[in-house]
C-alpha cells in the first residue's frame, strides 16, 4: 500500500512547553483520516509543521514520497488546502482572490473551478467579507481542489457549520477520495463526521498519539460497558480506559471486550461513538 504522508519523530517545544513529542504516523492512498483530539492536544502544529508554516525542533516528513524540506515547491503544486477561518482575504471578491492563487498551481484547473462555484452557488464577483462562514468554508474548498490535487489537508473545516453544510462538505470529500490516488487527512473535534466518512483514526493527546488505528477496528474493539458496581473488582477495573461510578453502578469505556465479557456478567455492552473514545483517553 503506497504512503501520501509520511510524518516520523516530530517534535516542537514552545515557550518551554513541549507541544508535540515523537509524533509519527502514515497516511496511505485512498485513505480518509480524521485526526482527533481536545483543543490543545497540538492538532494545528502538527498540520502546520506537514505544510512548512512552522519549524518541529526534530522529525522528518515525506510527502509522496519525498522530503518537504527538499521538495516544498514540487510538493505543494499536489497538495489541498483548507483551513477552519478560509484563510482568504476578506477585502477581495472571490475571482480576485482565485487570480492570488491559481498561478501557484501548474495544474490549475479553471474549468473546474467555475463548475464548483456554480455547484456551491457562489458568485465570482462577490466579496469574502459578505460571505457566510458556511461559504467561505465552500469558496476555500472550491480553491483546493481546483488544481487536481492529490492529497487535501484540512484544519477544523466543518466547525461552527450547520449539518446541512457540513453533509455537503463531507460529501465532497467523499468524491475527492473516490479519485485514484487521493488522500485526505483533516483534524476536527466534530467527531460524528468521521463516523460517516473516515477510513483511518488518528488521535493526539497532549502532543502525543495515542490511538492511530483504522475507524472499523478501532469502533469493534472498544466498548461501552454498564453494570452494578459490585462486579468491579481490582482486576476488573484494569480492564478499563475510563470508568464513572454513580450510586450503584458504573459505567466505562474497555479497549477488550472479551476479557470484559469473560470476567463480568450481568453487563450490558454497546458499541462506542469515536467521541466517547476520544473522551475517555484524553481523561484517562
Amino acid at each position: 500500500m503506497k504512503y501520501l504522508l509520511e510524518v516520523d519523530g516530530l517534535s516542537k517545544t514552545f515557550k518551554g512547553k513541549k507541544v508535540l513529542e515523537n509524533v509519527s504516523f502514515r497516511i496511505f492512498e485512498g485513505c480518509v483520516t480524521g485526526f482527533i483530539g481536545v483543543n490543545g492536544a497540538g492538532k494545528t502544529t502538527t498540520i502546520k509543521s506537514i505544510l512548512g508554516l512552522n519549524f518541529p525542533d526534530a522529525g522528518e516528513i515525506k510527502i509522496f514520497g519525498k522530503c518537504l524540506k527538499e521538495n516544498e515547491k514540487e510538493i505543494k503544486d499536489r497538495i489541498g488546502i483548507v483551513f477552519d477561518n478560509g484563510n482568504l482575504y476578506e477585502d477581495l471578491s472571490i475571482e480576485e482572490m482565485k487570480k492570488i492563487i491559481a498561478p501557484a498551481y501548474s495544474r490549475w484547473d479553471e474549468n473546474v473551478f467555475r463548475s464548483y462555484l456554480e455547484r456551491f452557488n457562489l458568485d465570482k464577483k462577490q466579496k469574502i467579507k459578505t460571505l457566510s462562514k458556511g461559504m467561505k468554508m465552500k469558496c476555500a474548498l472550491a480553491l483546493a481542489l481546483s488544481h487536481h490535487a492529490d492529497l487535501l489537508i484540512m484544519d477544523e473545516p466543518t466547525s461552527g457549520l450547520d449539518p446541512k453544510i457540513r453533509k455537503q462538505l463531507l460529501e465532497i470529500i467523499k468524491e475527492f477520495i473516490s479519485e485514484d490516488g487521493k488522500s485526505a487527512f483533516f483534524s476536527t473535534h466534530i467527531t460524528n463526521d468521521l463516523e460517516k466518512t473516515a477510513d483511518q483514526i488518528i488521535m493526539l493527546d497532549q502532543g502525543k498519539i495515542l490511538i492511530d488505528e483504522d475507524k472499523d477496528v478501532l469502533l469493534e474493539k472498544h466498548a461501552l460497558v454498564k453494570g452494578d458496581k459490585s462486579l468491579l473488582t481490582r482486576d476488573c477495573r484494569k480492564l478499563f480506559v475510563s470508568l464513572e461510578e454513580k450510586g450503584f453502578g458504573f459505567e466505562g469505556l474497555t479497549n477488550n471486550r472479551a476479557a470484559v465479557r469473560n470476567s463480568m456478567k450481568d453487563i450490558i455492552m454497546e458499541k462506542p461513538l469515536i467521541e466517547d473514545i476520544m473522551i475517555a483517553y484524553a481523561g484517562r
